[in-house]
């Protein structure tokens, strides 16, 4: 396993990240797998030198982060991963159950810890930009999370350039904490993120956590103009808004002749394109079937040309943003 600096901070974490958001209660969504089958996956991660976990609240209604609680306290030491979680998403139906309000937030890390069977969480993202709060108030109440020992690290996720430039300006004049991390969405589908919010990140220190590396399983080869081969790709709805054009299928394509080239699988030739990017720390990646995740670190050790990147590249159509909402 390859360790990283996240961004300018000192702390250090695995080249991948495994998100945890597929192991949970199949309620809403039928591939997500319960305690007893998603378990292996975290364990397997650790023994592959897999250091970084990713979930968030809103996962599973807060299953997700307590089945990544108890996966930890079992097969490793709390002071030898890093766990990253998430708010912003409704926990309730109560007003004041959502967003990033100060309220919000310190009902949220409390519960989060809760869930978790930790003291603190190493990195505590804002989800979404919540457009009803100021974002002083935000950053504020994150800063001050910082100082009870709760949060080691605060980033962001999928926003506008130049709100993250915003909140960055904002911390650094009232000498509040400063986000390390953005977890947005980008992958060889979808490069939107290259035009202002990489670039930003790169010259601010940022450290890049991309999220859908594999776009939903379409770069793994799982999807098809006529359907999906797996059960999430049959019912995965929000895949069918975000992907599905010629371009992304003639992309899909360079993939899979390189990956036949290669003899390797369409993943890997994914995610090692995505980890040559400048900027990024560590693809966020997803695993339901254990080959997946075995597929991932073993893409670490690929490296692609500079002419195997452009023949890659070379089919992107521009997208409308996505994943922001």
């Amino acid at each position: 396993m390859q360790y990283i600096n996240l961004g300018r901070s000192g702390l250090k974490v695995s080249r991948l990240c495994l998100g945890v958001m597929s192991y949970g209660t199949s309620d809403s969504k039928d591939w997500i797998l319960n305690e007893e089958q998603g378990r292996p996956f975290i364990r397997r991660a650790l023994e592959l030198g897999i250091n970084f976990f990713d979930t968030a609240d809103m996962y599973s209604r807060g299953v997700s982060e307590e089945i990544l609680g108890r996966a930890i306290r079992d097969f490793a030491r709390r002071d030898e991963v890093v766990i990253a979680t998430k708010v912003f998403f409704p926990m309730s139906d109560e007003p004041n159950g959502r967003g990033l309000s100060r309220k919000h937030l310190m009902l949220a890390i409390d519960a989060s810890l809760r869930r978790l069977g930790t003291d603190y969480v190493d990195l505590y993202q804002i989800h979404r930009w919540d457009c009803d709060t100021p974002i002083e108030e935000t950053l504020e109440a994150l800063h001050d999370l910082i100082g009870v020992g709760k949060v080691r690290y605060i980033g962001a996720s999928s926003m506008y350039a130049w709100q993250f430039m915003k909140a960055l300006m904002l911390a650094q004049q009232h000498g509040w904490t400063r986000f390390v991390s953005m977890q947005n969405h980008y992958n060889l589908i979808y490069r939107e993120e290259e035009r202002e919010m990489v670039p930003l990140c790169r010259s601010e220190g940022i450290g890049v956590l991309p999220w859908s590396p594999l776009a939903r399983g379409l770069l793994a080869g799982t999807r098809s103009a006529n359907g999906g081969a797996t059960s999430r790709a049959k019912s995965d709805a929000l895949a069918q808004t975000f992907y599905g054009t010629q371009a992304d299928f003639r992309v899909v394509d360079r993939v899979r002749v390189m990956a036949l080239r290669r003899e390797v699988a369409l993943a890997q030739i994914a995610l090692a394109w995505l980890l040559t990017q400048p900027g990024v720390t560590a693809p966020i990646i997803g695993a339901t079937r254990m080959p997946h995740l075995e597929q991932a670190v073993a893409a670490l050790a690929l490296e692609l040309s500079a002419s195997e990147c452009h023949e890659l590249e070379e089919p992107y159509q521009p997208h409308r943003v996505l994943g922001h909402g």
